[in-house]
């Protein structure tokens, strides 16, 4: 009788993907592409939450979003951390601390597949093309509506047991006083991803809110990614990504 996966299991097969895409987006000679699309994705994300960034209350969490998930970082070294201290992840810390881990792990590995797929058409595809409209094309080529569905949802409940967490207030202590066990250890990337998350989402309140509007406003661009009017995609796309230059 077969067992479902532990924790420790699914994380290190989510990164194990990820290192097999980094090393094929170098191989294939996609890497730049693959920085460009997701230095366009960060400015887009930039514009569309503009207002959370500038709220005392949903900054914090709004930025470990942007950083922590979507930045335009080499998350090589955090992702060796992870890999390497799975297990003990899972027995050291509660189950909700190890299914966060796990979130993180398939966000990741989910955006990496997307992306490189985007950068596979992206390159196939005119140079000379205003950046937006090479992106729609890009993205309908890919066409991955399942995933991208999948994506935002494994995002919200990233999000509600983040908040859960954050109301554990041993939880939180026992954190504060790993840093440097976990500088020593060569843990400090991964430090500072839990530290971060706990402190956006300590500040928050009640997430939902916050949640639903990203809910909203992602799948407001998912669908009109795949189904505007390239034209008009392009133009509302190049739209907003003025505003975050």
């Amino acid at each position: 009788m077969s067992q479902n996966p532990s924790a420790a299991d699914l994380i290190r097969t989510h990164l194990a993907r990820v290192e097999q895409l980094r090393q094929q987006a170098h191989a294939e000679g996609w890497q730049l592409a693959v920085d460009e699309i997701k230095r366009l994705q960060a400015h887009r994300f930039r514009a569309t939450y503009s207002d959370f960034l500038q709220h005392v209350r949903y900054a914090p969490a709004t930025r470990f979003f942007l950083d922590e998930l979507y930045g335009v970082h080499d998350f090589v070294e955090r992702d060796a951390q992870f890999s390497r201290i799975a297990g003990a992840l899972e027995r050291l810390f509660p189950e909700a601390v190890a299914q966060l881990a796990v979130d993180l792990a398939e966000t990741h590995a989910l955006t990496e597949v997307l992306d490189q797929r985007l950068a596979t058409h992206w390159v196939s595809l005119d140079a000379s093309l205003p950046p937006a409209t090479r992106y729609i094309m890009s993205w309908r080529l890919t066409d991955s509506r399942a995933s991208r569905e999948r994506q935002l949802s494994v995002i919200q409940h990233m999000g509600l047991e983040l908040q859960r967490l954050t109301r554990m207030k041993s939880l939180r202590l026992g954190l504060r006083m790993m840093r440097n066990p976990a500088r020593l250890a060569g843990l400090d990337a991964l430090q500072h991803f839990l530290e971060s998350g706990f402190d956006a989402f300590s500040s928050l309140g009640d997430a939902r809110p916050f949640l639903d509007a990203i809910n909203e406003r992602e799948s407001r661009w998912v669908s009109a990614l795949f189904e505007q009017p390239l034209d008009a995609c392009s133009a509302a796309l190049s739209h907003e990504l003025a505003r975050s230059a």
